[in-house]
């Protein structure tokens, strides 16, 4: 993980700096204007995501957010949960993942037009740039991903 790197956009004059996910927690600096990043936290977890939160956690995240849209009693949204927790501690500091409960979320998920269960919504730089629905294979979720962070 020592060599691996992460793309975070610089709020102040919009250029993409490729850090090295072990600096990440030191505040690096962007290339061009040289402001500093805040620390970027480096969840190894699901993070929970509430109508909320939503804004703070996925829309101004410097990481790359890979959103699960889920609720309680749909199926294939417990059989993806222990998938996207693996893969929550193997991307750890390239890609925050969260969760979003639609039934108690109702404003976020109708926002986003989340129509079936569950639905991951690829977000950066507060944007959705791709969106899975129906529940997938790790393969499958992997590839989305892969592509996702090669932008």
């Amino acid at each position: 993980m020592a060599d691996e790197t992460v793309l975070v956009r610089c709020r102040t004059c919009g250029t993409r700096n490729r850090i090295p996910v072990a600096r990440l927690k030191d505040g690096p600096r962007c290339g061009r204007c040289k402001n500093s990043f805040p620390p970027i936290a480096a969840p190894s977890r699901p993070v929970v995501v509430t109508d909320r939160t939503f804004a703070d956690e996925v829309l101004a995240s410097l990481l790359p957010v890979m959103l699960d849209c889920w609720a309680a009693w749909c199926a294939p949204c417990g059989a993806m949960a222990p998938v996207l927790d693996d893969l929550a501690r193997g991307y750890a500091g390239r890609l925050k993942v969260a969760k979003l409960n639609v039934d108690q979320n109702p404003v976020t998920a109708s926002r986003y037009s989340v129509l079936s269960l569950p639905t991951l919504l690829f977000f950066r730089d507060g944007k959705v740039v791709d969106t899975a629905a129906g529940a997938l294979p790790r393969q499958e979720i992997e590839r989305y991903l892969w592509r996702f962070l090669a932008r």
